[in-house]
């Protein structure tokens, strides 16, 4: 079982958070999980990380409807942050919206971060692919 410091995971559905942290539980050993339910509760917990120098999430769920910030506006903030390694952040959503598609591809190309766009309800196996850390 591969071994995880520390995943986040930003979405306010709460059915959908228990999913996740019940099939992370299944294929990875993972120190701390965290959840938020929107992308400004996230960012500013990881500024204030960069901070007081905590440990960073290496992967991060990131749901793209959400209120208060959602997805992208958290994604605008996180890829300007000084934060050298990469990190694995998976847009979860139920969207088929074309233009989500083409904003996926536009994070994708402004940051060292790997982006990836996966549609919901996510599985087990996808959740093995994607806590391949980045």
């Amino acid at each position: 079982m591969r071994k995880i410091n520390f995943i986040s995971i930003v979405d306010d559905d709460p059915i959908m958070v228990f999913g996740i942290k019940k099939m992370l539980h299944t294929t990875v050993e993972c120190e701390i999980v965290e959840s938020y339910k929107n992308g400004k509760l996230a960012i500013e917990n990881i500024k204030t990380s960069i901070k007081e120098q905590r440990t960073l999430p290496e992967i991060i769920f990131l749901d793209i409807n959400m209120p208060i910030m959602d997805g992208w506006q958290f994604l605008e903030e996180f890829i300007t942050l000084p934060i050298p390694q990469k990190v694995k952040i998976n847009i979860v959503t139920s969207s088929i919206d074309p233009y989500d598609l083409k904003q996926w591809e536009s994070y994708s190309k402004k940051t060292h971060h790997v982006i990836t766009f996966n549609n919901k309800p996510i599985k087990r196996h996808e959740i093995e692919e994607i806590t391949k850390v980045a």
